[in-house]
């Protein structure tokens, strides 16, 4: 099993892993229901599912 023959400094492992950063989700605006969602996403609206501006599964409450 490979390991390093000398310890990697923390700022040195640190400068390494910069790239990663935390993002801000995409948001769209669904111009049938007016929900705010991820795109590409099924989303809920009042329990309905719906999905790219369709309904996918009606909501079936039990009364």
């Amino acid at each position: 099993m490979a390991h390093p023959k000398r310890k990697i400094s923390k700022s040195r492992r640190d400068k390494r892993r910069t790239h990663y950063k935390a993002e801000t989700p995409s948001l769209s605006t669904c111009q049938t229901t007016g929900a705010i969602h991820t795109p590409h996403r099924a989303y809920n609206v009042d329990g309905s599912l719906y999905y790219n501006g369709k309904l996918v599964i009606e909501n079936t409450a039990i009364a």
